[in-house]
């Protein structure tokens, strides 16, 4: 004796649930995780807004502090900026300084405060530059100045 129609019905209607929430088993974890990386790089997008910085020279009158230019450095932003050799890099015309021929006065500065920059008297000779400085989460600013 086999199955009548109704046994036929509940056990289509059994296998057709579980296969129903294997794959509204998969849906859930295809969608928490893209969730999941929207989040990490909101994350990331609101660190690059919130960090920022901008050089106020007087592009005319660039002060010098012993074998040293001096640069200010003020975070424009609302997080506080990290300020070493290893979190900047800094280009004049185009040519990278090296790390030993610049430092900060300060190792961060929070918000809307001004740090100085010391870039040592070889890296520029007289004439018109231009200082790239590329700070953390590769927020960059160019100063355009004369000596």
């Amino acid at each position: 004796m086999g199955f009548s129609l109704t046994g036929t019905h509940v056990v289509f209607f059994i296998a057709s649930v579980i296969i129903a929430s294997a794959v509204s088993g998969v849906f859930i974890a295809v969608i928490d995780g893209v969730m999941t990386s929207f989040s990490e790089r909101g994350k990331i997008i609101e660190e690059n807004l919130d960090t920022n910085f901008i050089i106020i020279n007087d592009p005319d009158n660039i002060p010098t502090s012993g074998s040293f230019y001096v640069f200010y450095i003020k975070n424009i932003g609302s997080r506080k900026v990290a300020t070493t050799n290893e979190t900047f890099n800094l280009f004049i015309d185009g040519e990278i300084v090296v790390t030993e021929n610049f430092n900060f006065s300060d190792t961060s500065i929070k918000p809307e405060e001004v740090t100085n920059l010391l870039i040592d008297n070889s890296e520029i000779l007289a004439g018109d530059h231009t200082l790239r400085a590329v700070g953390p989460q590769d927020i960059v600013d160019e100063f355009i100045f004369s000596i």
